[in-house]
């Protein structure tokens, strides 16, 4: 797709500045928690040194996934993002866990006092400011580009201005005489991440084995679809999600009388309307379909009235003879053959011989090309025309109906 390479590009950026941002935090935090003895704070640098860890797969993941397609992965490396995203999600889940642990040690041996209050608030307070502009901008990219990893490591991110936030409170608590305080805050913190990290995971999990969890792109794949012309159903959409791309099929049930021109240029409206409704779609197999029924009447034009043993003509017009052949499941039950009123005119013979045939209630004319008045004509009420395939007039009518059975 064009401009894949600079969306990738820009969401690997967006992860390289969360790697740094990541690393001054928990340095800050790190330091000032040791220093001070608090828990909650130190805790916080865990948090933040995971967050290290995740932003920096997730710049690995996006990278790689630029690659493209080889004889080895035909379909290109974007898996590798969400796989990246799997790592990030039980990264954070052990976080969770650490962060939970330390914090209950914390609670049976909280420390006497508070010491270097006043720092410690103030890195919180930075740390908040600093997560949520981190998050806001790892989000705002990774919907952009359509990258899980991206987007999960910035809800990662957002967990960080709700952790720094408990700090701050757990700080204030403590100062204020509740010992213990920031342990309590401390599982409290470790819940939320667990929890958000299983839920994460899971989606991966799902993502990974082409589970359809993207209800919403398939519901506005349908309408759009069925907005558009001569398109009469929409059935077995499916699609999967490949790193920050979809693959998507689908079946269409078009109205009667399309030929294979006007058929692939319904398929390619369809694949450029879906792409702008769904940008994120990579690739799109429309397998289009036509009302079909048990009996179909076959029309086939003639160059001369020989029964079954007439020679067949590919010249629509200017044939002089149509054989009409009732079928049932392909097998020719009767047959008739009339006289093309159009054949000696100048202009317009396909018009006329259209509107003959139109009075005989035919369902499958065999031709290679209708113009487009003919084609105008049957538009309304033909299934559709097919080219004509067999050595012997019974087998072109035979095979042409059976390409309509029910």
């Amino acid at each position: 797709m064009a401009g894949d390479g600079a969306r990738l590009k820009e969401g690997e950026i967006a992860s390289k500045y969360s790697v740094i941002s990541n690393i001054i935090l928990m340095l800050i935090k790190g330091i000032t928690g040791y220093l001070s003895g608090n828990i909650a704070l130190i805790a916080d640098a865990i948090h933040s040194f995971a967050d290290v860890f995740s932003s920096a797969a997730v710049f690995i993941g996006l990278k790689l996934s630029q690659r493209k397609p080889d004889e080895l992965f035909p379909y290109g490396y974007h898996r590798i993002e969400t796989l990246v995203s799997l790592i990030v999600s039980v990264l954070i889940i052990i976080t969770g866990l650490e962060i939970g642990w330390d914090s209950i040690i914390y609670i049976l041996n909280p420390a006497s006092e508070v010491s270097m209050a006043i720092a410690s608030l103030a890195v919180s307070l930075i740390s908040i400011g600093a997560s949520y502009v981190i998050a806001f901008y790892k989000v705002r990219v990774g919907k952009k580009i359509g990258s899980t990893a991206l987007l999960n490591d910035g809800k990662h991110s957002y967990v960080d201005v709700v952790s720094s936030v408990l700090v701050f409170m757990g700080i204030v608590g403590e100062y204020m005489g509740l010992h213990g305080f920031q342990g309590i805050v401390g599982v409290i913190i470790a819940a939320a991440i667990i929890y958000i990290g299983i839920g994460l995971a899971k989606y991966d999990v799902l993502t990974l084995l082409d589970a359809c969890i993207d209800s919403d792109s398939m519901e506005i794949i349908k309408n759009t679809v069925l907005s558009l012309p001569r398109v009469k159903g929409v059935h077995e959409i499916r699609i999967r999600r490949s790193g920050p791309y979809l693959f998507g099929e689908l079946h269409i049930e078009l109205e009667k009388g399309l030929h294979v021109d006007e058929i692939e240029r319904i398929i390619s409206q369809i694949n450029s309307k879906v792409k702008e409704v769904v940008p994120h779609i990579d690739h799109l197999t429309v397998q289009p379909e036509t009302v079909k029924k048990d009996e179909v009447v076959v029309a086939v034009p003639l160059e001369d009235n020989r029964g079954l043993h007439s020679t067949f003509t590919t010249h629509f017009g200017r044939a002089n003879f149509f054989l009409i052949a009732k079928t049932i499941r392909g097998e020719i039950l009767d047959y008739r053959i009339i006289e093309n009123p159009g054949k000696s005119l100048k202009k317009k013979r396909g018009i006329r011989a259209a509107e003959s045939l139109k009075n005989e209630h035919i369902d499958v004319l065999v031709v290679e090309k209708l113009s487009e008045g003919p084609k105008l004509l049957f538009s309304d009420y033909l299934l559709g025309t097919v080219p004509p395939e067999g050595s012997s007039l019974e087998e072109v009518i035979k095979n042409a109906s059976m390409k309509f059975l029910g």
